[in-house]
């Protein structure tokens, strides 16, 4: 697929997104500077199809970068733990310190985030069945078993329902003013932009990359910081959103390759597009009400990620 047609597509999307929810507003509205249709787009529709673009392509970029240092295409935030570990890490900030402000919430979960990603590459680099499906399935062990401390911790300290929030992505929430720290992704991405190269050598192992003088340790270590810091910004803001590093990098690399270099672009507007969609279904659905995007994303994503495994399985056999 070509990129202008994943760029016409994002367009048409997002114009969907932007005029679409429980107050009807149209282009006329604004046209004619209808103060409240021009207040609501700046104060909720235009943030939150901002927060939903940048999830998406940012967590897919996540997604890519984690299958190619770990030389497995299932392993992603979801599977590798990140998302897990980020949790468990903001909920420790809000035991730790009480009334946190979103970035101390933002560092301690970094801190966490990158910890849980660290092991989880070391439980990889010491398995010895290395299997493309056993691989994740042994990270999403270890992030049930964070993600049950996190629940542990969560009753103990009567945070359940704060914890909650951040069990399943939702996009309804995102105002002026609470979704900024999504920012700090752009310049992240940027830089694995650069390095895509870097990423895709990486991806044919240690000990091929050093012999092409590629220091080998440092460009995983810049993946996983890049990676954790992404994921803690989208889980902050918006949630869970399951998936999207898992299924989008492997369904564009069924038509791009997988070349980081060549495919990153169209990683970046797939995922964009796919977490859109997931989020115009789920306000579409039950409307005027909507449904949780990480539950929309998590149904599709489940199907799609089945699809992956019995499609990988029918080509091992």
């Amino acid at each position: 697929m070509k990129k202008r047609y994943l760029i016409i597509m994002l367009i048409g999307l997002s114009l969907v997104s932007i005029f679409l929810g429980a107050k009807n507003i149209n282009i006329m509205n604004i046209l004619s500077r209808d103060r409240e249709a021009i207040h609501l787009m700046v104060v909720s529709r235009l943030p939150r199809l901002i927060s939903i673009l940048m999830a998406g392509s940012a967590m897919s970029i996540c997604g890519l970068i984690m299958q190619q240092i770990s030389q497995n295409k299932f392993v992603s935030p979801t599977t590798g733990a990140t998302i897990d570990s980020a949790q468990l890490g903001i909920v420790i900030a809000m035991v730790l310190i009480p009334g946190a402000t979103t970035m101390q919430k933002a560092m301690v979960s970094f801190v966490f985030a990158l910890g849980g990603t660290f092991i989880f590459m070391t439980f990889l680099r010491n398995l010895k069945v290395k299997s493309v499906i056993f691989v994740p399935l042994v990270g999403i062990m270890f992030g049930n078993i964070i993600g049950s401390i996190t629940t542990y911790i969560g009753y103990e300290f009567e945070i359940m329902q704060n914890v909650g929030s951040w069990m399943q992505g939702n996009f309804s929430m995102i105002l002026k003013g609470n979704y900024e720290l999504l920012y700090l992704a752009i310049p992240l991405m940027i830089l694995a932009f650069v390095f895509a190269h870097k990423f895709t050598v990486a991806g044919m192992g240690e000990d091929f990359a050093t012999n092409l003088g590629l220091d080998y340790k440092k460009i995983v270590n810049l993946g996983l910081v890049i990676v954790s810091i992404v994921t803690v910004c989208v889980v902050i803001t918006a949630g869970e959103i399951p998936y999207i590093g898992l299924i989008v990098p492997n369904i564009v690399s069924l038509y791009k390759g997988d070349n980081v270099h060549e495919n990153i672009w169209d990683t970046a507007l797939f995922g964009a597009i796919f977490v859109l969609v997931c989020d115009i279904a789920a306000r579409v659905i039950i409307y005027p009400y909507e449904l949780s995007v990480g539950l929309t994303v998590g149904v599709i994503g489940s199907v799609i990620f089945l699809y992956l495994i019995l499609r990988r399985k029918s080509y091992a056999s």
